[in-house]
């Protein structure tokens, strides 16, 4: 018996700019694949380690316990990095579109899964940080949570960092570590992001699913939809029967519940997708 032929998602990215036209209440969905053209890690796949470590190594409540000196020279290499990279052509375009149908009185809402704020420092706004930011901090002792982008976020961790496995841990003592600056606190700081193991905070979700619940039309950008809750969004909304389209470097999971998929790099195809 024959199975049944399914067809591939549509790459015509002309019906598809038509559908954008007429939709109302937008979402995007991104991930690591869109700052990646920035020049920012993904951590994943080949190649994607910290000296010899896995980022699922480092990013754990497990891990801060046993070794916060380590982890936090992780976190402050990735902090380094982003501050020496930009927006790149998706992150402005995506921006640029969201304040345009804003002055038509329709809605975008950015969904990432990227703790850069490269899609804010592109000038978007309405943009809901499902993993948190590399730039905010959390106090472990009175839970303050506050942004933080100084360089380097504390001295001791100057210079510290490298990602080259031939450079020793730094086994920085904790009371040198990141600490809370109010004045009867005191207490050790962790990077105010989801580690494994941990959910995401109750307000941010029930950001992305009311984005998820209310959208007419829904991009998925740059990210591999292998990362849960985030990878049931876009099957969410297209099992109602809302346009999906994804913009990847090749086939997810997920691709095949779409109606569109476009091959390539976000900084050459989300443009095509959204600029005027």
């Amino acid at each position: 018996m024959k199975q049944p032929v399914v067809s591939r998602p549509s790459s015509d990215m002309a019906a598809f700019r038509k559908e954008i036209k007429n939709a109302q209440t937008i979402l995007i969905l991104s991930g690591a694949g869109v700052s990646a053209e920035s020049g920012i890690p993904t951590f994943r796949g080949e190649g994607g380690l910290w000296r010899r470590w896995r980022a699922q190594d480092l990013a754990s409540p497990e891990a801060f316990k046993d070794n916060p000196s380590l982890v936090w020279e992780f976190y402050h290499h990735r902090r380094e990095v982003v501050f020496s990279k930009n927006p790149n052509r998706a992150h402005e375009s995506i921006a640029s579109f969201q304040h345009r149908m804003k002055n038509e009185g329709k809605s975008v809402t950015v969904v990432t899964q990227n703790i850069d704020e490269l899609h804010t420092r592109a000038g978007a706004q309405n943009v809901v940080e499902l993993h948190g930011s590399l730039f905010k901090t959390r106090c472990l002792k009175c839970g303050e949570v506050k942004e933080n982008r100084d360089s380097p976020i504390c001295e001791a961790l100057k210079g510290k960092g490298e990602p080259d496995p031939s450079n020793p841990d730094a086994h920085i003592p904790v009371g040198q570590l990141p600490t809370c600056t109010k004045s009867d606190c005191g207490g050790l700081l962790r990077p105010h992001v989801v580690w494994f193991g941990e959910g995401l905070e109750q307000n941010v979700l029930n950001s992305a699913e009311q984005a998820v619940d209310e959208c007419d039309l829904c991009m998925v950008v740059g990210t591999s939809s292998v990362v849960y809750p985030a990878a049931m969004f876009a099957p969410s909304v297209a099992s109602r029967g809302v346009t999906v389209a994804e913009f990847n470097l090749e086939d997810t999971p997920a691709t095949m519940q779409f109606k569109y998929h476009f091959c390539g790099p976000a900084g050459t195809f989300v443009p095509q997708a959204l600029d005027p």
